[in-house]
């Protein structure tokens, strides 16, 4: 495909090379189709929750103009702690993330179930249990 030109042999040939490599890696690294099959299910999902994340950015940078091209309003910075009932390490490094690239908002310690994050402003540590992130996040490990 890379020299420009496209042939039948060339695409069976890539089909073949293709297959070869995902036998050898479900025999020799633990993956098989159903695991596959499981993360193409949690797909709709994942892209769900990044919609939501950028929509969360865009808001939590709405958020802070305020404070950037205001001498009046003055942010009151806060640590939040609380608890999310995620059962995975994955899941939860998830969220850390992306409750960290969110303006405003920095994971500053997760430890199992519990969560600190360090605030800008009171205002944006509010619900963080109850997020939209944390929803979508159990039922993926559903």
């Amino acid at each position: 495909m890379l020299n420009g030109r496209w042939t039948t042999e060339i695409a069976l040939f890539g089909v073949a090379i293709a297959g070869g490599v995902y036998a050898f890696i479900c025999v020799f690294m633990g993956f098989s189709p159903a695991k596959d099959w499981k993360l193409v299910k949690k797909l709709p999902l994942a892209v769900c929750y990044a919609y939501h994340l950028v929509v969360e950015i865009v808001k939590a940078n709405l958020a802070m103009l305020p404070f950037l091209f205001s001498n009046e309003t003055l942010p009151e910075p806060s640590l939040v702690l609380f608890y999310a009932d995620l059962k995975t390490d994955a899941a939860r490094a998830i969220l850390a993330n992306s409750i960290t690239i969110t303006p405003g908002t920095i994971t500053v310690e997760q430890d199992e179930e519990a969560f600190c994050v360090h605030c800008f402003d009171k205002s944006m540590g509010e619900g963080l249990d109850t997020s939209v992130f944390v929803e979508l996040l159990k039922r993926m490990e559903a």
